[in-house]
């Protein structure tokens, strides 16, 4: 039997006063709140399973009730996804649903980025719309396979905060065009979904390096220690997700 580990966590990180990150692995989820400890869920691999993590846009009212109305959806929608094109409808769809919460219900401008995986017998489905990011975490090196949506940086500049597009964020609708990436699926691989709180205080190697140490809970763990030790500028979501046989 074929299962799934998924290993999450979500804190506000040491600047912020509130966190508007959210996440989803199947039918739960866990909405602008805080985990003291790395949660790990188990799954069976077969209907699709959906992992992902959405990034409420900071300077936004709101920000936090767009990543919990995407991760909402992504859970509903997840077991239906079975394709690139269900993944892309999905995304679609989270973005109505963030551009109608704004005009119906909330602030007049609030948005989300959104990054994840559908997990399918063989094959793995990777998404994603802003800068949150999908990695492939092998034993031989940390491999990004989300796409950033942001402007170019300055030299000597690592960062940005600035988005080339999101789920919803404009006072008015904007399309989104989500960057979806099929990879092969097997026993034993890994894969992590984060969102920018994560990766801005902590460079590629250093994730890396946390990856082939630690597995699990714990790596989840010693990955927002060293996010916060670098300062904790932002919200930090995670889940580190593996591929287990037995």
């Amino acid at each position: 039997m074929t299962y799934v580990a998924v290993s999450a966590l979500s804190h506000p990180g040491l600047i912020r006063e509130h966190n508007e990150d959210s996440l989803v692995a199947g039918p739960w989820t866990l909405c602008a709140t805080v985990t003291e400890n790395p949660q790990t869920l188990v799954f069976p691999l077969g209907a699709p399973l959906v992992v992902a993590v959405a990034d409420g846009i900071g300077g936004q009212p709101g920000g936090d009730v767009a990543s919990s109305l995407v991760v909402r959806q992504l859970a509903r929608s997840g077991p239906g996804m079975t394709g690139e094109d269900d993944v892309r409808e999905a995304l679609h769809a989270c973005n109505r649903r963030v551009y109608t919460a704004a005009e119906n219900d909330g602030p007049a401008t609030m948005g989300t980025t959104v990054a994840g995986a559908v997990l399918l017998p063989g094959s793995l489905l990777a998404f994603n719309v802003g800068d949150s990011r999908v990695f492939a975490a092998p034993r031989d090196g940390l491999l990004q396979v989300s796409v950033d949506d942001n402007p170019p940086t300055p030299p000597g500049q690592r960062t940005t905060s600035l988005l080339t597009q999101a789920l919803g964020g404009a006072r008015t609708f904007h399309a989104v065009t989500p960057h979806v990436t099929a990879c092969a699926l097997a026993p034993g691989d890994r894969y992590l979904i984060c969102t920018d709180g994560l990766t801005d205080p902590l460079p590629n190697d250093v994730l890396d390096e946390l990856l082939r140490e630690f597995d699990d809970g714990r790596a989840a763990f010693e990955m927002w220690k060293a996010a916060i030790a670098a300062g904790g500028p932002d919200n930090i979501t995670l889940a580190l997700v593996r591929v287990v046989e037995r």
